[in-house]
């Protein structure tokens, strides 16, 4: 075991429990996650990361791999096994004239915004910037540039991979082709990527965000309106929806380009209603990508459920009102796909679902551990309402759904393809530490 750490960079670390920083590297996102690595190597090289992968199988210690460390379940964190931590792996590199980023497995969303946003470029990437760039783009990547450029799996070009043998190869459409249609949509499944590169979008530095509150007893009017008027929403419009604990309604869009152009959208919006209160406002990119970050905050304890809505037929958005009903109700939301994610097939990558309408979300958060199991139930309830509705779900939201997420996430033939290419890469499943696509072996 000490022979094979040798190997790691002078910038490398390994962590056991008791050493000074060891509770810092272990704690994640989500505040319910506690639990205890035996040992915890941050990887600041490739071949520190091919070190820790060799020397887990070595040992028989489960692998948890740590980017942002968003997964709900925090399953970044394995209890007595291996955490491999990419956070010193950050670096973000930039060709404006080519228009690519090259990302490495453990940069945070905020560094690839803040650097292709010094050229006016960017890449689909999701709302909170403190969130992992390789968990996000694994598991598809929504986000505000989606409907223009597609998911943030539809733009990485390649990608370099440490696999469960300990072996660093490439992917892209013309070298391991198969392994780069499991990583667009596959999650964690596969190997650990150390970098990815993108294709950037000239997008500018504005955009403009447009939302209108409206207390509960208008709210399925305002829905219905929001529902209509995204029928005919330009590609940079996104639409949204949440609906507070409190039950206040937020019905709009955020605009990703020219704000005077996104402001030829306000006139429409009349349509909604009367609103109790109005807010618009034009916003630098880079701080719309993080507008989000104190609500996505660490240090809560935290649980969330997701469907995939093909339609939003009145009876749904009833259902999304009620949200399971009782005295306690968590927030819940609604975010428009289309446009560019839809042009794709559904043949061309792992992550399925291109014809969704909506994704639905309820996330709830709290402080107090004696309050786990009723706020977990409050979010499940709301989930169960949209379920009739749903035609699937996105893997990134799934948290403790089991095998029967995974296969809502990969339906028919998709999963069984996902199923030979686990047995090609990972016929042990070295990675399991994930929403995990299982081995026929």
């Amino acid at each position: 075991m000490t022979a094979s750490f040798k190997t790691l960079t002078s910038d490398g670390q390994v962590l056991t429990p008791g050493d000074p920083a060891y509770d810092e590297a272990r704690t994640v996102w989500n505040a319910m996650v506690d639990r205890h690595p035996r040992m915890i190597i941050r990887c600041a090289s490739v071949a520190d990361v091919v070190t820790a992968v060799r020397t887990a199988r070595d040992l028989g210690l489960e692998i948890g791999v740590r980017c942002g460390g968003h997964s709900v379940l925090g399953l970044a964190v394995p209890d007595d096994g291996l955490m491999i931590d990419l956070t010193p792996m950050a670096g973000v590199r930039i060709d404006p004239a080519r228009r690519r980023a090259y990302v490495q497995g453990g940069a945070l969303l905020g560094a690839l915004d803040r650097a292709s946003q010094r050229y006016g470029l960017a890449t689909t990437a999701g709302n909170v910037s403190h969130t992992g760039v390789g968990g996000l783009t694994l598991g598809g990547g929504m986000g505000w540039l989606a409907r223009q450029h597609g998911l943030a799996c539809d733009n990485v070009l390649s990608y370099q991979v440490v696999t469960a043998s300990g072996d660093v190869i490439r992917a892209s459409r013309t070298e391991n082709p198969d392994l780069f249609w499991g990583l667009r949509g596959g999650g964690g499944n596969f190997g650990i990527v150390t970098e990815f590169e993108f294709q950037l979008h000239e997008v500018g530095t504005r955009t403009l965000v447009a939302e209108y509150s409206f207390p509960l007893d208008a709210a399925a009017s305002v829905l219905r309106t929001w529902r209509d008027l995204n029928t005919t929403a330009p590609r940079q419009a996104t639409f949204t929806a949440s609906l507070s604990r409190d039950g206040q309604l937020t019905a709009g869009f955020v605009w990703v380009g020219n704000p005077a152009a996104g402001r030829r959208l306000l006139p429409a919006m009349r349509a909604l209603g009367r609103p109790t209160h109005t807010h618009v406002a034009e916003m630098s990119y880079v701080d719309l990508q993080r507008r989000e970050d104190s609500t996505g905050r660490h240090a809560l304890r935290r649980y969330s459920k997701g469907h995939y809505l093909r339609e939003l037929p009145d009876a749904a958005i009833e259902a999304f009102l009620r949200r399971g009903g009782g005295a306690d109700l968590p927030n819940v939301g609604l975010q428009a796909y289309g446009g560019a994610i839809a042009e794709v097939s559904d043949e061309d990558a792992a992550f399925s679902h291109r014809a969704t309408l909506f994704e639905f979300g309820t996330g709830i958060s709290w402080t107090d551990p004696a309050e786990d199991v009723s706020r977990m139930a409050v979010a499940r309830r709301a989930a169960d309402a949209l379920a009739p509705f749903a035609s699937g779900v996105y893997v990134n939201a799934l948290s403790d759904d089991g095998t029967d997420g995974v296969r809502r996430a990969y339906p028919g033939g998709k999963f069984g393809r996902l199923v030979a290419l686990k047995d090609a890469y990972d016929p042990d499943n070295v990675f399991h530490l994930n929403q995990n696509i299982r081995p026929s072996r």
